[in-house]
């Protein structure tokens, strides 16, 4: 793993191109993967920027769910994290790292795509933590299809209702519940402005995201409730090996970035630990972009 701290040439801070085909079954697993994902397992130090802060975080079995839960531990915060059942050997894995810090872990398996289950989902985890003030919407649902005639009603209806409807039912639920000064975290892409023509379905969702982000965040601010966005562009995860890229594009994914290489989820955890934290105290509505180089506006 790469020493987060230490002054380096970001181009080779990671691995770059040319990675083996690895195709996986939906949702994939961070331990099949190769080259391995760095989610801070090791590289993430904590500075105690969210003491006692309780923190809900989906898709925190892997990719840049797992980075956000593990840096919330690491800086204080006890952590429920969700995921998909055909993830829980991912999920245990993050459970033991934020138990290893002294901080509560919770896990909540289970589908956003389900209305019941989400609302479910937050009072579960309100209950559990004894409150509730960091909500980071992570999870998400891609799958690259070439041409749209391919792209089912099924899959469509699948993609907008775990990228977009489940980030609606959550926040109905999080927000009675969350005190003046609570941190809702939205996850969008680079696919929000710069869409990919494989993803007719997954571009669009992301959009929405970002317009979701900016609307909320001017409704809630005057509750002490900040909303903001992170905004990843090729990042080495579960969902890019596991149909979310076309398989063809695995051994060069991250090269068309300036820095030729994808992002690891740990790159992006300090990103959501400053949006969590009291330090962002005076931004809301904002989009950051983590995309080695790449535009988003």
């Amino acid at each position: 793993m790469s020493d987060l701290y230490k002054l380096q040439d970001p181009t080779k801070q990671y691995p770059q191109p040319k990675f083996k085909h690895q195709p996986q079954s939906v949702p994939g697993l961070d331990k099949d993967m190769t080259p391995k994902a760095d989610h801070g397992e090791t590289s993430y130090k904590g500075n105690g920027r969210l003491p006692k802060r309780k923190a809900l975080v989906t898709g925190g079995d892997s990719g840049i769910g797992r980075a956000a839960a593990i840096a919330f531990a690491r800086e204080g915060a006890d952590v429920v994290i969700n995921y998909l059942p055909s993830e829980e050997a991912d999920a245990k894995e993050v459970i033991a790292l934020i138990e290893k810090e002294g901080r509560k872990a919770y896990a909540m398996p289970g589908d956003l795509s389900d209305e019941a289950f989400c609302r479910k989902l937050v009072k579960d985890a309100h209950k559990k933590l004894g409150g509730l003030d960091i909500l980071a919407c992570v999870a998400g649902k891609q799958h690259a299809v070439e041409k749209i005639k391919d792209v089912t009603t099924e899959q469509m209806e699948a993609t907008y209702r775990v990228n977009v409807f489940a980030l609606f039912w959550l926040c109905q639920e999080a927000l009675p519940l969350m005190p003046a000064g609570g941190s809702i975290i939205t996850t969008a892409s680079i696919q929000a402005t710069h869409p990919s023509p494989s993803l007719l379905d997954y571009a669009p969702t992301k959009a929405a995201i970002l317009a979701f982000t900016r609307a909320l965040a001017r409704q809630v601010a005057e509750d002490g409730i900040r909303v903001n966005c992170v905004a990843p562009g090729p990042i080495w995860t579960p969902l890019q090996v596991s149909g979310g890229q076309p398989d063809k594009k695995i051994p060069e994914f991250g090269s068309e970035t300036p820095m030729k290489r994808p992002g690891q989820p740990v790159e992006l955890a300090p990103l959501y630990v400053l949006l969590a934290s009291q330090e962002a105290s005076y931004v809301t509505g904002e989009v950051y972009g983590a995309t080695g180089g790449l535009e988003i506006s």
